[in-house]
């Protein structure tokens, strides 16, 4: 499904997005190593996954936040 939305938010609710982003960012990357330590591989690949497609909206929005 891609389905294109259309919303309008200020700067300062985009940057609390991407802030938002970046701590689950940091909690799949720390799920990831735990995942490759216990040997699981499909989990690692799971949230490896996951920490590239938060990474992208990530990159997308933080044209919109000012400097």
């Amino acid at each position: 499904m891609n389905d294109d939305i259309t919303l309008t938010l200020t700067s300062d609710e985009i940057a609390m997005l991407v802030d938002a982003l970046e701590v689950d960012l940091e909690g799949y990357l720390e799920s990831s190593k735990e995942a490759k330590s216990s040997g699981n591989r499909d989990e690692m690949k799971t949230f490896n996954d996951a920490a590239t497609r938060i990474q992208t909206l990530m990159a997308k929005l933080q044209e919109y936040v000012p400097e």
